[in-house]
């Protein structure tokens, strides 16, 4: 759990000290996704978590079936080539529901990928310096500050304009 650090500031002479706990290999693993209405008029954001877990190909079958919920119109998917989210069971249920469409964005390509955008931001703004010393205080934190982007219509539209992707807004 250990904070992703930026610089901060101090009076002269009055260093600044960031406690935190010894090495913690505790974590939670998000992911994310980006939708853009039919209309692109709005873009949504939906989030994933899970404490002192990995996502394996469940996991993001999970997630994926729980967008397709929520996501009533037909969704394409853009992702990196993390196999895990082409093969096993996520590719095999890509295979029996038409709807949802994956797209696989070239080999190494960070810049063009808007949820990239999201990790960056989060990381370098409102979780910045964060050093919690429990699981449970980093859940929190990841979560509100997912709700905070969610409820942050100019700064999705961002990370949709900044990923370079072809994707127009309205």
């Amino acid at each position: 759990m250990a904070p992703h650090l930026r610089r901060t500031w101090a009076p002269r002479g009055q260093t600044p000290v960031l406690t935190q706990r010894g090495r913690s290999r505790r974590k939670v693993s998000v992911i994310a996704a980006l939708t853009v209405s039919p209309r692109r008029k709005q873009v949504r954001s939906h989030f994933g978590f899970l404490p002192d877990a990995n996502y394996d190909g469940e996991a993001i079958l999970a997630f994926v079936k729980a967008l397709a919920r929520t996501v009533r119109a037909p969704i394409e998917l853009v992702w990196d080539r993390l196999q895990a989210h082409h093969r096993g069971p996520v590719g095999a249920w890509l295979g029996r529901h038409r709807r949802v469409h994956a797209h696989l964005l070239p080999g190494y390509a960070p810049e063009l990928n808007p949820v990239e955008l999201i990790w960056g931001y989060a990381k370098m703004n409102p979780l910045a310096n964060f050093a919690p010393t429990e699981l449970r205080d980093l859940l929190k934190r990841t979560q509100q500050t997912a709700r905070a982007i969610a409820h942050n219509q100019p700064l999705l539209r961002s990370f949709i304009k900044h990923g370079q992707l072809s994707l127009r807004l309205k």
